[in-house]
């Protein structure tokens, strides 16, 4: 998210240094790891004790793996901390808590029985690649957030992935985009696993990163935070074409 999610540059020993990447070190570096993918595609399907191999070569945290789940498709899938979380339908729940007069949690089929939402987006991962025209089903926030009722302090929301420790959050007002969702349903069916089953956050006009997959937590706060790859170098504001040095 929407991982979905993005492998750092920086991870890749592209941009180097403990302080966050400046716009141009950013953007070279994703030019650079392109590079890498282009060349080196099949190393996407390696075994584990090569990766692991190759992540101490490229300082590359053994964590960070990625995969092409369908040829064709233009999707690549991400993971911080495989293997990818499993939902489980009957044990599920999506709580919302934090500034709020009630929190909230929600079975699967809580969720689904409220107000439903359509739209086609294009998806853009901050690397370079997107994939057009993809189709989402789920909620609106301000239909989610309704039966909390956010306290007069919310500023923002965080969205809590069952993938430790990936996090990543919102304004309020960039929440409440008209093309912005958390989605259940993905071109007419359920999300799958590797795209983030049961619920992930849509953000079409931000990078990938900030579509947070395998959500079970949605936390009203007073300001937003850095998320997963905020502390690693990139923009908290992922506007799609202006941010991350583009």
């Amino acid at each position: 998210m929407a991982v979905t999610f993005l492998a750092d540059p920086r991870l890749f020993g592209l941009v180097s240094g403990s302080d966050p990447a400046s716009p141009r070190q950013r953007h070279l570096g994703r030019r650079a790891f392109l590079g890498v993918v282009a060349t080196g595609v099949s190393a996407l399907w390696w075994g584990d004790a090569a990766w692991r191999g190759a992540g101490k070569l490229l300082s590359v945290p053994s964590s960070l793996q990625a995969a092409l789940p369908a040829p064709g498709t233009g999707w690549r899938i991400y993971s911080v901390n495989p293997p990818m979380p499993t939902f489980d339908r009957r044990s599920w729940r999506l709580r919302i808590e934090g500034l709020v007069e009630r929190p909230v949690e929600l079975t699967y089929d809580e969720l689904l029985a409220l107000p439903r939402s359509e739209q086609v987006s294009d998806f853009h991962c901050v690397t370079g690649w997107s994939v057009p025209d993809v189709r989402w089903t789920g909620v609106r926030f301000a239909e989610l957030l309704a039966p909390a009722r956010p306290s007069r302090a919310a500023r923002a929301l965080s969205f809590v992935s069952m993938e430790r420790p990936y996090v990543d959050s919102l304004t309020l007002d960039q929440a409440s985009r008209p093309d912005a969702m958390l989605a259940y349903a993905m071109d007419g069916l359920p999300l799958t696993r590797p795209h983030g089953a049961p619920v992930r956050v849509v953000m079409p006009a931000m990078y990938g990163y900030k579509g947070v997959k395998w959500v079970e937590r949605i936390v009203v706060e007073d300001r937003p935070t850095n998320g997963f790859w905020e502390q690693r170098g990139y923009d908290r504001n992922a506007w799609v074409g202006h941010s991350n040095g583009y």
